[in-house]
């Protein structure tokens, strides 16, 4: 089955080369309507293209309407993530907790359609927990037929399922490029073409032999990489190899988004420093480490020459 790795975009036009975004996790801890405000004006003023957006799941949250508009006024274009957590795991045989995790996730996709976005990424596939016991046959199985109808209503809102390997404490079934490449395969198999691949360099950093091996296994399912340091402070200040890195993404042609992705307890809600234990304050103040990540990134596509036109 031949895949298109490429997000579709509402001004597809407009993008940089390489689109770069931010996670709005970096500037608040919720969607409210003040908050999304300060998270998109703040995205644009750093110059980024796109900003990825939590799947809202709290009262009070922007409307698809009220988010459409921010995007519109600052020029921005929009993705969506989520991670399951144990009440709405998939990877599971439980069905009532698969069902909750079967509705989070077509929720998603809803909100990304109504906001234009062509991506749901994240742990799509599992909770992010530490799990007590390793995956089963059963539990495997169930996650790739709630997937497979999940990316069946996305395919028809033209939105693309992407799926975020992360590290051995936070999902027992997808830890590396290599197991997510195979798993999309067997969605393939059951005819799902829309579904992708997302490496988050903070969780490859910990599972991978390299970051440039990650890339490299992703191949052409590898659609979107969350740029996040090994202590998931600003980048560039912890030991992640980026020049492999970048060079990697350049030797096979990616030309997807790369998305900032940093959290400090300074910023986020104390429920989501809790969920992914960022227990030290590395930065406190979202304007100069997205402005500081900006550059970064910037400096390392020149460097690796990633923005030289594919012939």
């Amino acid at each position: 089955m031949v895949v298109d790795s490429r997000i579709p975009f509402r001004r597809a036009a407009a993008l940089s080369p390489v689109p770069l975004g931010v996670h709005a996790g970096v500037w608040v801890k919720d969607w409210s309507p003040a908050s999304a405000r300060f998270a998109l004006e703040g995205s644009a003023a750093a110059g980024f293209d796109l900003v990825e957006i939590p799947a809202p799941a709290q009262e009070g949250s922007l409307s698809p309407a009220g988010t459409v508009t921010l995007l519109d006024d600052t020029g921005l274009d929009a993705v969506v993530s989520l991670a399951l957590d144990p009440a709405s795991d998939i990877n599971t045989t439980d069905a009532a907790t698969s069902a909750r995790g079967e509705r989070r996730l077509l929720d998603a996709v809803e909100f990304a359609h109504a906001i234009g976005a062509g991506y749901v990424g994240g742990v799509t596939y599992s909770a992010m927990t530490k799990y007590d016991r390793p995956a089963t046959a059963a539990t495997r199985a169930n996650a790739l037929a709630v997937l497979e109808r999940v990316a069946t209503v996305a395919r028809d809102a033209d939105v693309r399922l992407g799926l975020e390997y992360v590290n051995r404490y936070e999902s027992n079934l997808l830890n590396t490029a290599a197991q997510t490449a195979e798993f999309i395969g067997e969605l393939q198999a059951r005819g799902v073409d829309n579904a992708l691949l997302h490496i988050d360099t903070y969780h490859a950093n910990t599972e991978e032999l390299s970051l440039a091996d990650a890339v490299h296994d992703a191949g052409d399912l590898l659609a979107y990489l969350h740029l996040s340091e090994s202590h998931r402070g600003a980048l560039g200040t912890g030991s992640l190899d980026w020049a492999g890195l970048f060079r990697a993404l350049a030797d096979t042609g990616f030309r997807g988004p790369l998305t900032v992705e940093s959290f400090s307890p300074a910023v986020i809600s104390a429920a989501t420093r809790d969920e992914i234990g960022a227990w030290r304050t590395l930065w406190s103040d979202p304007v100069d480490l997205t402005r500081s990540a900006a550059a970064f990134v910037r400096e390392q596509l020149t460097a690796s020459a990633l923005l030289t036109p594919i012939d």
